[in-house]
């Protein structure tokens, strides 16, 4: 019986009615272990199985996770093609399309069904990402459940949940159940209803467990649900045990055939017995597994540890020496039970092969998991160089999730491990590796002594794509270190080496060095630098070499104030990011859209977008201090009073990491920040710590906005003029305020505009100052209005000026976010599931205006999409 799940059975039997009529979408049912994810699933589905053509499979708790589980499991029911291409570990370029293919070419609609995604492996969130955002216009539904007490915040199911198409996306969160259910349930076993309520919080698993020994034992209430599957299993027959702890160390379901030849004679009895035990059940025929997790949890955790490993070798040894033909045992499957027994020589055997296999499925998290696995046991290895090869491996898999110290450590083994062997080319490879890994954690200095020591290494030996690559990555460093001619130089070394070697991924890695240095130079040939490698990495299908020329062309574009380009390469860049999976350069895309609407006024929208990247867990020092120097200084011209804080943040990030090109965005916002207020000392203190760079590589934008700066702290500008000036700021130096206010509203940028004009003397002053305050507070920069109105009291002109305008309601002010009293109640309302239409009519207010309030609030709260707010912890939403 279910109870309190009729909204949701509504919410999903809509969905799939649209799916009917051609409408595909996807459904998360979410909720905490044992609340019951599974039965409202089944609920749902039995209705449907002869309207729909139903796919039903499901992720478990292997130490590495099974590699597209789910799709395993109703492979078969869609065709041998697709189960042979799973058992050849085809790419995911072949699979995803295949399986695409294969549900919509059924004659029926088609629910899948995935179960238990916090388990799920990389490649079966790509798969069912892929599909969601395929599905719009089929008759495909996606219906999947997860549990979300037991993920943090910097779990990858967030990330994958974030990424799904927000209008074809339904989040379906379960709640305990209420006092009123549970004393329903209650009441026919006798038990203390508010007891019950009280030691279960309304899961109905604890209850069901809790109310089973009700019945069995009256009165007796188990103080955790452990207590409860104890006192179950302690009555049962020592066989039937076995069969329970034989199952409890394997997550995916037993065969029976299996503990028939575990169990010897007596077996069919015992899991007979099992199963009536009401403990385990018969998820499909020949296969044995608990009926809840958290039973299985729980027998599992009353073993010791030695009966843990002898179970684990028992059922080890059974899958390799007694599998009839026909089975298929998974090599993620062995693994997990040799890890168990801890037999280090098949872990040794096995581990290297499950992860080669999960890396080729695009599933890199459990490839680093399986080679995880083996680095336990590297001191069983016979051979350094295998012992080595682990180490290089695990460095690579892993360094695609995340950058920490082990990662480096891992470099360090392998680096050393190879050199005892006398592998100098593997030491070379290892060494480029490591400048790369500490570059991305803002360590220049690191990185240039390992790129260099790579390049070193790499010359003793013949030429090869390795010290191409080393040349080019020595390349990309000068360029991040704003020495643009350096960078060419090295680029074209290693365009040599690569166009010798026929080497495409160097070639197009240089390409991009080359031609963003041009730009950065003020060249222009440069472009055709990109563009010549954006064609060949295109053509050659590298992704990622792609994703990086998109990201320094709108870097370039963004830089030096060409916006219609720079909205051109974001379109096209975040569209081929998106139909690529390339989820991260899609995130590096959206911290200089943030940019750009901060260089447009449009402060809101790049307020939200930095705190979109800002969220991501596990998120680099080269990603995070962008986006965090641009939210610093939105906050900043807004007058908000955290941007000190972000400021302050960002400059120990670009601190530690001893570039200047990371350095000069902070200082200048700082130094921003400090003149709107007229604190002309730390204004002057930003200003003269910039003076102790080199800025002889600084582009020609960056370096007029320092003398422009410098210029309003009276700061003398050393130097005669610069090559070229950018026009607005060439106007802003020869004193022709009202030329570079012109100059820069033709070019998009309001906010310097409105400086342009603060930056007049005396009658001239008095004349452009109601157009500077006009400027500044159309577009909300508080900060610089208030200076403004000053400015122009202190020339009696304030009578020209606009009618300020009217600050937030006092509910405004009050609120933390600064939500209005209508927007909180509309925040409220969007919380617990309302549709924009239900908002209006629960407020008696027009649709138009509830998607105002909510496109406000969204902004308010630095949210793009109701899911940003739907997943975020309901203490920061500061609901009043």
């Amino acid at each position: 019986m279910l109870l309190e799940r009729e909204r949701q059975l509504q919410d999903l039997q809509r969905l799939a009615s649209r799916v009917s009529s051609g409408a595909g979408g996807m459904a998360l049912v979410l909720g905490e272990a044992g609340i019951g994810k599974s039965s409202l699933l089944q609920a749902f589905a039995a209705p449907l199985k002869d309207e729909f053509f139903i796919l039903q499979g499901a992720c478990e708790d292997l130490s590495t996770p099974r590699v597209l589980g789910p799709l395993r499991d109703f492979a078969a029911a869609l065709g041998q093609d697709v189960v042979s291409a799973i058992d050849n570990a085809a790419s995911p370029d072949v699979l995803m399309p295949m399986l695409l293919g294969h549900l919509a070419a059924q004659p029926r609609p088609v629910l899948v069904m995935c179960e238990d995604l916090h388990w799920a492996d990389q490649a079966t969130l790509d798969l069912l990402k892929y599909l969601a955002r395929r599905i719009g216009s089929q008759h495909t539904m996606l219906l999947a459940s997860a549990r979300n007490d037991e993920l943090p915040p910097d779990h990858a199911f967030w990330r994958w949940a974030g990424d799904l198409p927000p209008a074809s996306t339904q989040r379906i969160d379960l709640p305990p159940l209420s006092p009123q259910a549970v004393a329903t349930l209650a009441r026919d076993a006798g038990c203390d209803p508010s007891e019950l309520y009280r030691v279960t919080c309304g899961n109905p698993f604890f209850l069901s467990e809790l109310l089973s020994d009700c019945n069995r034992t009256p009165g007796h209430l188990p103080a955790s649900v452990r207590d409860a599957v104890w006192a179950r299993t302690s009555r049962l027959d020592a066989q039937v045990r076995t069969v329970l702890e034989l199952v409890s160390v394997s997550p995916v379901a037993l065969e029976e055939w299996l503990l028939e030849a575990l169990l010897g004679e007596d077996g069919h009895d015992a899991i007979d017995g099992s199963v009536d035990s009401g403990l385990l059940q018969r998820a499909s025929p020949g296969l044995l597994s608990f009926r809840h997790e958290l039973a299985r949890q729980a027998v599992l955790s009353g073993l010791r540890p030695g009966a843990t490993r002898a179970l684990h070798k028992r059922l080890c040894k059974a899958l390799t020496e007694q599998a009839p033909p026909h089975a298929r045992v998974e090599l993620a499957r062995l693994v997990h039970h040799a890890t168990g027994a801890q037999d280090a020589h098949m872990v040794l055997q096995l581990a290297p092969r499950a992860a080669r296999q999960a890396a080729r499925l695009g599933a890199h998290r459990q490839a680093a998991a399986h080679l995880a696995s083996a680095l336990q046991f590297v001191d069983a290895v016979g051979w350094t160089g295998e012992a080595a090869q682990l180490y290089e491996d695990w460095a690579y898999e892993a360094g695609l999730l995340r950058i920490d110290e082990r990662l480096i450590e891992a470099r360090q083994r392998a680096i050393a491990l190879w050199q005892s062997v006398e592998r100098p080319d593997k030491v070379g490879l290892n060494l480029r590796w490591l400048a790369r890994t500490h570059w991305y954690r803002g360590e220049a200095k690191e990185a240039e002594r390992y790129g260099l020591e790579a390049i070193r290494t790499l010359e003793q030996l013949p030429n090869s794509k390795e010290l191409a690559m080393a040349y080019s990555m020595r390349s990309q460093h000068q360029l991040l270190q704003n020495h643009p001619a350096s960078a060419i130089e090295w680029g074209r070394l290693a365009l040599e080496l690569a166009s010798a070697l026929d080497d495409h991924d160097t070639r197009v890695h240089a390409l991009t060095n080359i031609g963003s240095a041009k730009l950065f130079l003020g060249d222009d040939s440069g472009q055709q630098d990109l563009a010549d490698g954006l064609h060949c990495a295109l053509a050659q299908h590298l992704h990622e070499h792609a994703a990086r020329i998109y990201s320094n062309w709108v870097e370039y574009a963004v830089v030096f104030k060409q916006f219609a380009l720079a909205e051109r390469l974001l379109a096209e860049g975040l569209a081929y990011h998106r139909e690529h999976e390339l989820d991260a350069w899609v995130h590096y895309l959206t911290g200089w859209q943030a940019q750009l609407h901060l260089d447009k006024g449009e402060f809101a929208q790049a307020a939200a977008l930095a705190r979109q990247v800002l969220a991501l867990p596990d998120l680099s020092l080269v990603m995070r201090l962008p986006a965090l120097t641009v939210l610093g200084q939105t906050l900043s011209r807004q007058g908000d009073q955290d941007a000190a804080r972000c400021l302050q943040e960002a400059l120990q990030w670009a601190r530690a990491t001893g570039e200047s090109q990371r350095l000069l965005p902070v200082l200048l916002a700082l130094a921003e920040a400090a003149w709107q207020v007229q604190d002309l000392d730390s204004c002057r203190r930003w200003l003269d710590e910039i003076g102790q760079f080199d800025l002889s590589g600084v582009n020609a934008w960056d370096l007029a906005a320092v003398g422009a700066w410098r210029r309003r702290a009276a700061i003398a500008v050393d130097g005669g003029p610069a090559a070229w000036t950018p026009p607005p700021r060439a106007a802003e130096a020869a004193g022709n305020g009202q030329a570079a206010c012109d100059a820069w509203l033709a070019l998009g940028l309001p906010f310097e505009a409105a400086l342009a004009l603060l930056d007049l003397p005396g009658e001239a002053a008095a004349q452009a100052m109601p157009k500077a305050v006009a400027l500044l507070e159309q577009i909300g920069a508080a900060a610089a209005a208030a200076l403004a109105r000053q400015r122009a009291s202190a020339c009696g002109a304030q009578a020209q000026l606009p009618k300020p305008r009217r600050g937030p309601y006092a509910a405004a002010r009050q609120h933390p976010s600064g939500l209005t009293r209508r927007e909180a109640q509309v925040l409220e309302l969007l919380l617990d599931g309302l549709s924009n239409l239900e908002i209006a009519q629960r407020l008696c207010r027009s649709e138009r205006t509830i998607e105002h309030h909510v496109s406000t609030l969204l902004g308010k709260l630095g949210a793009t999409t109701r899911l940003d707010l739907l997943r975020r912890p309901p203490t920061s939403l500061h609901k009043n």
